[in-house]
């Protein structure tokens, strides 16, 4: 075949357009782009292509419609077989109480490399594996639970009966203690009513993250037939989105009370709330582990075809590429 910088795919079939636009962009080196040319907007492409590639492309509409959409596509990475931070703390219990220990962030930070995780705590790759190496040697806890083992069905019910139940438990308590702090504290600390809203914001945040996915992922993780392919792509990276969102706003929270830590001389309350929020936290932090490395990925992998395939399905309310 011969390429070139303009791939125009308006008279191509579905699956035709969708071998040709991956030929072309496993033929790149790292850097190289192409530029593709069709008659609707590719927007499936797009999340196929995350599922696939990950962060190792570039997409940047150049026209967009109403009779021609064209899209400059990229290639920005080209490893795909080294293991995210994420991966490996998925494979062993060990590993994620390691990690923890040292303050990575394997859960909203998953698609972090070894390498990258170890910069961000000032290693070396080689140091951080010789930990890993030294935690696998450790004796596995007894009670430990394989997640990566469990069915998909099973995993979902898990998360909703342990982690969405313990955020709609404490979640109204939490704010309850933020707004009463911030009734009682005002007067010498007026910042405390602008932090008693951002908890609240927080809250119901997650309170709508949690509704989407029982509503809309969870059914799908007990019956596939609730949810296509192409559905089930979107879906998927648009709560790895929100996590990312919920991450932000407990990083600021941690940030704004010190690591949780209260202030000297502290009434009851104002330590409650701190230890309620770091609770909610690590709570949390498993949570968003369990979904981004465990649930979302088995997910994907369950279709027939899986979605990594080259094969993209139509749907209702989706176009075809």
């Amino acid at each position: 075949m011969i390429f070139s910088n303009l791939l125009d795919v308006c008279n191509l079939t579905t699956q035709e357009k969708i071998r040709t636009i991956f030929e072309y962009f496993d033929a790149l080196s790292e850097g190289e782009s192409f530029i593709i040319k069709n008659d609707h907007d590719p927007k499936p492409l797009y999340f196929q292509l995350l599922t696939e590639k990950g962060d190792g492309f570039q997409w940047e509409y150049l026209e967009s419609g109403p009779q021609i959409w064209q899209v400059r596509i990229g290639r920005t990475h080209v490893s795909k077989a080294e293991e995210t931070i994420g991966e490996i703390a998925a494979k062993d219990i060990r590993n994620a109480s390691l990690l923890k220990s040292l303050g990575i962030d394997f859960c909203c930070g998953g698609k972090q490399t070894l390498a990258e995780a170890a910069a961000s705590i000032e290693l070396t790759e080689s140091e951080l594996q010789l930990k890993l190496g030294q935690a696998a040697k450790i004796e596995a806890p007894t009670n430990y639970l394989n997640f990566e083992s469990w069915e998909l069905d099973f995993l979902a019910a898990y998360i909703k009966n342990v982690h969405h139940y313990y955020i709609r438990e404490h979640g109204p308590v939490i704010s309850n203690l933020a707004n009463r702090v911030a009734m009682v504290h005002a007067s010498e600390q007026p910042e405390l009513v602008t932090f008693a809203k951002e908890v609240d914001v927080f809250l119901a945040d997650l309170y709508n993250h949690i509704d989407t996915e029982e509503k809309q992922l969870f059914p799908g993780a007990h019956n596939l037939s609730m949810l296509t392919t192409a559905n089930a792509c979107q879906l998927v990276q648009y709560l790895r989105y929100e996590h990312g969102d919920l991450g932000d706003e407990l990083q600021e929270l941690r940030r704004i009370t010190n690591n949780y830590v209260p202030p000297k001389n502290a009434c009851y309350s104002y330590i409650s709330l701190h230890a309620q929020l770091k609770a909610l936290e690590n709570d949390l932090l498993q949570h968003i582990h369990l979904e981004i490395n465990i649930l979302f990925p088995k997910l994907l992998k369950t279709y027939d075809p899986p979605l990594d395939s080259k094969t993209f399905y139509e749907d209702e309310g989706i176009s075809s590429i």
